[in-house]
């Protein structure tokens, strides 16, 4: 193993970038579906060598080394986010004949864009790069920055941070109630990379005076400690009253948006909603709510009366929830705006909405629009969608106050929540989607994993419906109490459990990432003082 290092600093060319290529790539079994935590030391020792070399292979000073480090950063990105977001491409098959032609696209062009983060990180942690094992602070300060920055910058993409490992490693997940996803990103960046200093030690580096490595161990026991503790606490109790029914359809994707199919589909709605599971539970008359996923309806609800009428017979009074297109008319006989929305009906009238406010890019809309569209670029889903106003809370009668979330704006950690005009936080985290675009990929495994963390982050339930799967109900600490698996027709029957105490994170969100980040800037300043 005392080799291996060696060849990867002093590697050069073609045999540089396919060692940085290969260890991002493998970084991907350490997300869903595959959940193999482990795998994420691969691509983040392979990190402090290659980060080690820049100085051979750029030279000592000037702009050199950080420009081979940016290098070495660009070609693991690429290869992380090529292994892990391959699975977009699915999207681009379902109308095969109008957008075949962006698969390089969805597949290459965007792991490629998304490379320069880890670039910029790379480049800015060589900059505070120094000889001793603390240099491992100085990766987690630069690549803990450049994924805050791809969470934030273009109206952000946060999928698959280097912190979505930890979040899956069983107790230690629970740490995202103090410091949400970014800051885990910073603790799975040092704990993962920590091996580096120990098989590469430093001549006269006694393993007992390795700082980086003991603060790596002692770093993972704590969080474990504390998650194994936080969970034999956390008992789950529920809301009195609340019986929930989550309808999973798995209509396939390329009949849901037809509008000849708009009655064969309600009507498979309601025969499903109202199918019996057992003796307690032998229809929708058995059930206080029902929730369908996103975007249920090949038409605009508020606009079909017939629509409207069937479901308030078939669902004799019940609440209904469910994804839905929206629109705004502007009073002119104009258009107006239409919005993705979730909305509460109850016999037949719809007494609250909420519009989807983070759009997809190249899915609900088109970035540069106007540079795009004359080459022929269009987005993805049918129509033209427009940017609601959020995030906000949404109510329905017999339910806590709930923070609606509709499909990929479950991604975002703290932007999940908004407090009332009372100033009270919602007590429910619901999340309707549709993920039928990506078929049986790894697709749908990881946004039912970053839902499952915000449940986490807030201290709040989550329920979750998809079109295709996977539906769920989850606690506030993140457990989850039954799911639908992927690809499979069902329903869920089953209680609300209730909110617990915010949690750090929840009330101070803001300032726990800079605040981390700064004493993570200081280990590694510590380590150029001692050089």
């Amino acid at each position: 193993m005392s080799s291996l290092p060696q060849r990867i600093i002093l590697a050069d060319g073609w045999t540089r970038r396919a060692i940085a290529f290969a260890a991002g790539a493998a970084g991907a079994l350490a997300l869903p579906p595959f959940d193999f935590a482990p795998a994420m030391a691969i691509p983040l020792t392979t990190a402090v060598w290659l980060i080690d070399g820049a100085a051979a292979q750029g030279g000592r000073f000037g702009f050199a080394p950080i420009r081979t480090a940016a290098a070495a950063g660009w070609w693991l990105g690429f290869g992380y986010f090529l292994a892990s977001l391959w699975w977009l491409g699915a999207a681009m098959l379902v109308e095969a004949d109008q957008f075949a032609w962006a698969i390089p696209l969805a597949v290459i062009g965007l792991p490629a864009a998304l490379a320069f983060f880890p670039a910029f990180g790379f480049a800015l942690s060589r900059l505070l790069w120094s000889s001793g094992s603390l240099r491992i602070f100085a990766l987690a300060a630069g690549l803990g920055a450049s994924e805050w920055l791809r969470g934030h910058i273009l109206t952000g993409f946060p999928w698959n941070d280097v912190g979505m490992a930890l979040a899956q490693a069983g107790p230690i997940g629970q740490a995202a109630a103090l410091v949400g996803l970014n800051g885990l990103d910073l603790f799975a960046i040092v704990i993962f990379a920590a091996p580096a200093t120990i098989v590469d030690r430093r001549p006269g580096e006694r393993f007992l005076s390795n700082a980086a490595a003991w603060s790596a161990a002692l770093l993972l026991f704590a969080l474990s400690a504390y998650g194994a503790l936080r969970l034999a606490r956390g008992e789950t109790e529920y809301v009195e009253g609340v019986k929930l029914r989550l309808m999973q359809p798995n209509l396939p994707q390329d009949a849901k948006f037809r509008p000849e199919n708009g009655q064969d589909i309600l009507r498979h709605y309601l025969a499903l909603s109202d199918r019996a599971t057992g003796p307690e539970r032998t229809g929708v008359s058995d059930v206080t709510h029902l929730i369908w996923p996103e975007s249920a309806f090949p038409y605009i609800l508020s606009r079909e009366p017939q629509a409207l009428s069937a479901i308030a017979h078939a669902l004799q009074g019940k609440v209904l929830i469910t994804g839905a297109a929206r629109i705004e008319s502007d009073g002119g006989g104009k258009r107006g705006k239409i919005f993705n929305s979730i909305e509460v009906l109850q016999g037949g009238r719809i007494l609250a909405f909420y519009d989807k406010m983070h759009l997809v890019p190249f899915g609900e809309y088109l970035p540069l629009e106007a540079l795009l569209r004359p080459l022929g670029v269009s987005h993805l889903v049918p129509g033209t969608w427009d940017q609601g106003q959020g995030p906000r809370t949404l109510a329905a009668p017999g339910l806590p106050t709930m923070a609606p979330l509709v499909c990929y704006e479950a991604v975002f950690p703290g932007e999940a929540t908004a407090r009332d005009k009372e100033g009270k936080r919602p007590q429910l985290l619901l999340n309707v989607t549709n993920d039928g675009w990506f078929g049986k990929t790894p697709g749908p495994y990881q946004h039912f994993a970053q839902a499952r963390l915000r449940a986490i982050e807030e201290g709040l339930p989550l329920v979750r419906v998809a079109n295709t799967g996977i539906s769920a109900i989850v606690d506030p600490y993140g457990r989850t109490v039954d799911s639908l698996p992927l690809g499979e027709e069902g329903l869920i029957d089953g209680g609300l459990p209730k909110a617990i105490a915010e949690p750090l994170f929840a009330r101070h969100g803001t300032i726990v990432f800079p605040l981390l980040w700064a004493l993570v800037l200081a280990a590694a300043m510590t380590g150029r003082w001692r050089r």
